[in-house]
């Protein structure tokens, strides 16, 4: 075990052995005896956990505990003779017991046959699921044991760690002789199996220590970590003794305090976790990330939250033991799998040369004497895309000479020049500035960088540090650059191409968010802050200015997709007046789809992707056009109608029917809809005629299309609820709303167009789904006098760990003569139909929605009128509709509304 000179020594005020053998003598059943045992063990060993007491006592205190109680128990019970023992296996075989941790057991038999014990081992197991003790167990005898570990490695792995509490101790010692002379798990093929195991347990963390909600003990840089090391140990050197492996060279005195101090939080953290939520819980979830802060002290401060700090803190560990946790697994590789090869030695200048596919120093004192190597390395590195990585010992000079930055070595022209020649480099650039983060380089060099290392943002939708969010924006824009990239983001992928310098959107990328957690507005720093960047690494003025901008506008692009009416030609006209050029236009696209992407892998779908693209192409038309020659709405109707028209004619529409429909839609149809859409809506609406009502036309985007939501067009009477009904109905598919656009014919009927979504953010495309959508929309919406029974008919989840209280923005739509009411709220299903019942409630008439769910919260935007079609701007309605969405949406959520 990776203890550092520690030596566990029994508490045995724990436990009255004497008192409770004596009462078990007197009780027919030792069921209520031992219950109570272990709920005063349990209560003791709790409460010298809040008490501080050292972590190690109590972890292999309560494992000694069980032991006594186990061996006691077994004594009990007649087992005729020597050929069976009790044993403890996996983390119980460590002697380590969390409060509510399993109890791994096996029977070990020297005989294949279990019948003289059959009785027995039935009494054992039925005591001890009846004294209420979460067992595993297992029956197994020597020939069992080789013949399981021999086919799989996670029972070589879990007998590795054996203990005999009780029966025939030589049993033990004869199954790990066995063990040790099979062949199948050798050092090198148990290495390689541990290896792989721990690469598909970090991939499905998506290879980050910084998930805001972490696994403890399987997350990258968790408990797992700390024992798939041992394992390995142990396996090839038949010892896991600390001594040992720092004799061998295979740790140091400093690796071994990391590991140490490191486990010893580790554990203080499961062990909270699990009393807390009185399971054995090993994710560190929102609810429970609040109550063990307060458990460890920390408070919310005007700056920041005490969860926000015990949180750093804990990423900061997992760091450190990541860091720990590369290191000895290539020591590991190259002592037992490359023990026998002589790698090619290829030197690449004087202070660094390549062994095998692995960079080194070459000498332990390079970076004493020449500390500008601490950013040259990873120069060489972004050139050499071929490097797989850094050898162990170069890690450890890293970690031993990073004090060397200071401020005299940030001001050193060598090093900033070395780092702009990194970003300027073209090549693994985003790899390269990752691996200087996770081996504590970049905080150092970019102190504003080092202030966001570990600092989580306790919402709904960031699923990432705030340092583990920005390299990941830095790995997508990499990806742009990649073949895949090119299929999963064409426009992307064209632009990144085209962009006069990519290392500007690197610096964009590395110091959009770095003024999180300072208060203030973080982009208005975030852009201060990257002009003393470019100041001091000598990059020109202008492309100061563009980087600056960029920063400060990098929420610009998506808020103006997400939240506003592109369709409406001011609003594009406003938006390129504020990019200026299609040079800004494009940098702050590829900064923003990366920012999306890198956020929260569930916002980034097709539909908002076909926004993002439908705003930069709509932006550079006006820039191309000139913003002194802007396309008034007019004129942008007359060329929807004019193309609209043309395509008609080529389809065969009748001119005389289709001029007397388009007279009843108004200007603003024109202005929502495409002319491809606005003749799909003419075709629909005049093959069916009149009497079909509702009418349901769905168009899904071709398979061939990676962008765009499936369309469900709605054309029927106007009548009150409809938008509530559709909401609720739609809600009953399991299907979300993405958009929504609303228009009123003169003759009163209405031209719905819902943008749907499915669970995994993709367009629905199967045929058999599409008719089914249309079929239930159909019979729920032909009759408005069930849509109050519709709207009432949906079912709510529980929210989850975040109670939003819901917020309500309202404000005027001047150059359109519309009010704009932006809805914040815990997202659920039936949102939409409460809302839509709400405005029925208040004679609202809706003529557009923007929905976008980010994470678990929405904020939804509103395009509203009075039944006349004027905006309201009467405060006291304003209120009362504000007051009434807070307090039916807060209620049906169990929040308490303020104010």
């Amino acid at each position: 075990m990776l203890l550092h000179h520690y030596r566990f020594t029994p508490d045995t005020t724990l436990i009255d052995l004497e008192a409770l053998k004596a009462r078990l003598d007197r009780d027919t059943s030792p069921i209520g005896a031992v219950r109570e045992v272990l709920a005063d063990i349990r209560s003791r060993l709790d409460e010298r956990f809040k008490n501080g007491a050292d972590i190690r006592d109590l972890v292999f205190g309560r494992a000694w505990c069980i032991d006594q109680l186990l061996a006691l128990l077994w004594s009990r019970l007649e087992w005729h003779d020597d050929g069976i023992a009790l044993i403890a296996v996996g983390g119980y075989g460590r002697g380590e017991l969390h409060p509510y941790s399993d109890i791994d057991l096996m029977i070990l038999l020297a005989d294949d046959d279990d019948t003289p014990y059959r009785e027995s081992l039935t009494a054992f197991i039925t005591m001890l699921w009846d004294i209420g003790l979460d067992i595993g167990h297992s029956v197994r005898s020597l020939n069992d044991c080789e013949r399981e570990a021999n086919d799989d490695v996670t029972v070589i792995t879990n007998l590795l760690e054996t203990r005999c509490l009780a029966g025939f101790e030589p049993l033990l010692e004869r199954m790990r002789e066995r063990l040790n002379q099979m062949d199948t798990w050798r050092s090198e093929a148990f290495f390689q199996a541990k290896l792989a195991e721990q690469k598909a347990r970090h991939q499905r963390f998506n290879n980050s220590e910084h998930h805001l909600e972490p696994n403890i003990k399987s997350s990258p840089g968790g408990l797992r970590d700390i024992q798939t090391v041992t394992w390995i140990a142990k396996r090839h050197f038949g010892t896991n003794i600390i001594e040992v492996l720092m004799q061998r060279g295979f740790m140091t005195d400093a690796d071994m305090r990391i590991a140490s101090q490191s486990r010893a939080f580790l554990w203080q953290v499961r062990y909270a976790l699990h009393m807390i939520s009185e399971r054995g819980e090993d994710r560190l979830l929102f609810d429970h990330q609040r109550a063990i802060a307060a458990l460890f002290g920390y408070h919310d401060t005007p700056e920041r939250l005490g969860v926000e700090e015990f949180m750093r803190r804990y990423y900061r560990v997992v760091t450190a033991l990541v860091e720990l946790n590369d290191m000895l697994i290539q020591n590991f590789e190259e002592n037992i799998l490359q023990q026998d090869q002589q790698p090619e030695v290829v030197p690449l200048n004087n202070r660094f040369e390549l062994d095998g596919r692995y960079l080194r120093i070459r000498g332990p004192h390079v970076f004493k004497r020449r500390p500008s190597a601490l950013i040259e390395m990873f120069v060489l590195l972004a050139q050499h895309p071929g490097i797989e990585g850094v050898r162990a010992a170069t890690i450890r000079a890293i970690r031993d000479h990073r004090h060397l930055i200071d401020n005299g070595f940030r001001a050193d022209l060598r090093n900033r020049s070395l780092f702009l020649e990194l970003l300027r480099g073209g090549g693994m650039v985003a790899r390269e500035l990752g691996r200087m983060a996770r081996y504590g380089i970049l905080g150092k060099y970019l102190p504003r960088f080092g202030h966001i290392i570990g600092l989580m943002q306790h919402d709904l939708f960031h699923i990432y540090t705030v340092d583990a969010h920005t390299l990941r924006v830095l790995d997508v824009i990499q990806r742009f650059r990649t073949s895949e990239g090119r299929e999963e983001y064409p426009l992307c992928a064209a632009l990144v191409a085209r962009v006069p310098k990519l290392e500007l959107l690197w610096i964009a990328g590395l110091y959009h968010d770095i003024a999180k957690g300072r208060g203030g507005d973080h982009s208005q720093l975030g852009a201060r802050d990257v002009q003393g960047f470019c100041h001091r690494h000598g990059v020109p003025r202008r492309d100061t200015h563009l980087v600056s901008w960029l920063i400060e506008h990098h929420l610009l692009m998506s808020t103006t997709a997400q939240k506003r009416d592109i369709s409406d030609p001011d609003v594009i006209r406003e938006f390129a007046a504020i990019v200026h050029d299609e040079v800004h236009l494009d940098y702050l696209y590829l900064l923003t789809v990366a920012d999306i992407n890198a956020t929260n892998p569930t916002l980034w779908n097709s539909w908002r992707a076909a926004l993002l693209r439908q705003l930069h192409g709509e932006t550079r038309r006006v820039l191309r056009r000139g913003l002194e020659n802007p396309l008034d709405r007019q004129e942008w109707i007359e060329e929807t109608r004019e193309e609209a028209r043309a395509l008609t004619q080529c389809m065969g529409g009748e001119c005389q029917a289709v001029d007397a429909l388009w007279e009843t839609l108004g200007d603003d149809y024109f202005l929502q809809y495409s002319a491809s859409e606005i003749v799909w809506h003419t075709q629909g609406i005049m093959q069916a005629g009149v009497d079909v009502m509702p009418l349901i036309l769905i168009s899904a985007p071709t398979e061939d299309m990676t962008d765009g939501g499936t369309k469900v067009f709605i054309h029927t009477r106007s009548v009150n609820n409809l938008f509530a009904a559709t909401a609720a109905a739609i809600d009953q598919l399991d299907l979300s709303i993405h958009d929504a656009r609303i228009a009123t014919s003169s003759n009163d009927w209405t031209l719905n167009t819902f943008i749907l979504l499915d669970g995994d953010g993709q367009a629905i495309r199967d045929p058999a789904r599409l008719k089914e959508i249309q079929a239930h929309l159909v019979e729920e919406l032909d009759d408005p006098d069930d849509y109050p029974r519709i709207v009432k008919r949906h079912t709510s989840r529980q929210l989850k760990h975040f109670r939003v209280p819901t917020r309500v923005l309202i404000e005027q739509d001047e150059a359109n003569q519309r009010t704009v009411l932006e809805l914040i709220a815990a997202d659920r299903p039936g949102l939409l139909a409460h809302v839509g019942q709400i405005f029925m409630s208040f004679d609202i008439a809706l003529s557009g929605a923007k929905i976008a769910t980010l994470g678990e919260r929405v904020e939804d935007v509103f395009f509203i009128t009075d039944t006349n079609g004027d905006p309201l701007t009467n405060p006291e309605l304003q209120k009362a509709l504000s007051d009434r969405l807070r307090h039916v949406l807060d209620a049906e959520a169990g929040i308490a509304t303020t104010g």
